[in-house]
This record gives structure tokens, sequence and C-alpha cells, in this order.
């Protein structure tokens, strides 16, 4: 039978990875190099979202192309750093440093959309879960050219493609992390059902 879980030592740990998983998460790279490149403040262009898609907006592609990696890389690196720790830990840090982004302290709690840092949470959590929704998302992102049908298809099938591996904790960490971008996809799915959601690169 296996040991009960000491709660007065481990919650130091779940404490300390959710607050670490929370600041990284909230790093808004979209509006730091935007504003580096000298393109305004990229909460006034477009949708007014921090993320790779508005960021495209600006006509720049190549800060689109490194607010979408940088992005990524947040929600890997918060992971990987609380796996260190062990899977539940990693599992919480996984979720902490999507809210980050989701909800910054630091612009009032107006973040992004946590697709791309949900992904690398993933990659880095499950790869193989991860690399299918990657691949998920570039198809329909390239069909389509919609990146809210993109990002709203790919993550729905993340517990399906879990469970395919044997995989049940990522499939809770998949249902987890759909809903809370499927709710911030409200809007755009409510455009999406009257046709008038934009393409990738349109503006609003």
């Amino acid at each position: 039978m296996p040991h009960p879980i000491n709660w007065a030592y481990v919650w130091p740990y779940y404490l300390t990875a959710v607050a670490l998983a929370y600041l990284i998460g909230s790093i808004p790279f979209g509006l730091l190099l935007t504003r580096l490149a000298g393109l305004g403040d990229l909460r006034r262009i477009g949708s007014g979202n921090i993320g790779a898609t508005n960021v495209l907006r600006t006509g720049n592609k190549s800060i689109a192309a490194a607010t979408l990696a940088l992005d990524a890389c947040k929600g890997a690196a918060a992971v990987a750093l609380a796996l260190t720790y062990g899977p539940d830990i990693g599992f919480v840090a996984a979720i902490a440093v999507v809210l980050g982004h989701m909800f910054p302290l630091w612009l009032g709690f107006r973040g992004g959309k946590g697709v791309a840092t949900s992904l690398g949470a993933l990659l880095v959590f499950t790869p193989p879960v991860g690399v299918l929704v990657c691949l998920a998302w570039l198809a329909v992102a390239v069909l389509s050219r919609t990146s809210s049908l993109a990002a709203l298809l790919a993550t729905a099938h993340i517990p399906a493609y879990a469970l395919l591996f044997g995989e049940r904790q990522t499939a809770e960490l998949g249902l987890a992390l759909a809903l809370l971008i499927w709710a911030k996809h409200a809007k755009n799915l409510t455009r999406l059902v009257k046709g008038i959601e934009p393409r990738i690169g349109e503006s609003r």
C-alpha cells in the first residue's frame, strides 16, 4: 500500500512551482518585442492581444515568429523545472504558466490566450502528445488560415491524443488547458459561427 502524501512536507514545492510558473508565464514577450522593434503598444493594435497572432498584424513576421517561440519556451521552461520534483508538480506548473500568460499581474490580468504556452508545456510534459497537438494546430492553421480555429480544434483533441498513449494525467492536463483556452476564445468562437473571424494576418 502506498504511503500517504505528507502535505506538511510537499506543499512548499507546489506553492513554489505555481508561483514561479505563473511569473514565467506572465512575461509579455509579444508586448516587449514589439516595443523594442518600435512597433508601438501591441495592446492598441488589432485585437489588443499580446500573442503571436496579433503581433503578426503589425506586419513584422520575424517578431511574430519570435513571440510564438518565446511564448512556447515559457511553457516548456516552467514545466521542465517543475518536473525535476515529479509529474504532479509539473502538472500544476503547466496550468500555472498558462494562467500567467492569460492573466499577467503587471498588465492588469489582461494577457494572451495561452495557445503557444500550452503547446510548449505539453511538449515537455508528454512529448509525443505535444508533437501531435502541434501538428494538428499547424495543419488546421495552414488549411483554414484561421488561428483561432486551429487552436480550438487542436486543443479539443489533447485528451484523446493523451489516452492513445495511455497518459491519463496528460489527458487531465489537456482537458484543463483546453477549457481555459476555449474560455479565452469565446468571442472568436462566436465570430467563427457567424463566419466573420479574421484570417491569419488580417486586421479586425
